[in-house]
């Protein structure tokens, strides 16, 4: 790991995306159905996985320091122009070191239940362009967009 024992306590926030693609028929049928499958609400469940995913990935990720997490959130909106779900998970602490890996575990946690729940709908789904979209607090801020 990392030592960080020299560096200040600062707020610290990273926000990450993933994004999850439907095949057309597949998409219509989630639409249609309010986003729900037979294991229940699709995005309520997918909230749970990301924020679990968050608060576990010290120990899913090596080298990545423990942190308390001040707070974690989920957007998951469905794209106006593709059949897909983007997925933004938020993550805020005050720390040492950042939670850019935490917010792209979340994501990519959320996003990988999407699939998980909505497989039976076809293989088609791809789960896509997961990504840290921006980070501040730390030597560096960033932002993708910028």
């Amino acid at each position: 790991m990392v030592d960080v024992s020299e560096k200040s306590i600062t707020t610290r926030e990273a926000v990450a995306e993933a994004v999850v693609v439907f095949p057309h028929d597949a998409w219509a049928h989630l639409r249609e159905n309010g986003f729900t499958s037979k294991k229940g609400a699709i995005l309520d469940v997918a909230r749970v996985a990301g924020t679990m995913g968050v608060k576990q990935t010290s120990q899913w990720i090596p080298f990545c320091h423990p942190l308390p997490i001040d707070g974690c959130s989920f957007e998951i909106e469905p794209s106006e122009a593709e059949p897909q779900l983007v997925i933004q998970c938020r993550v805020k602490t005050t720390g040492k070191t950042g939670v850019e890996m935490e917010a792209l575990t979340g994501a990519a946690a959320a996003a990988l239940t999407i699939y998980d729940m909505t497989k039976a709908l076809g293989h088609g789904i791809e789960v896509s362009r997961t990504r840290l979209v921006s980070k501040t607090g730390g030597k560096k801020d960033f932002n993708a967009d910028a």
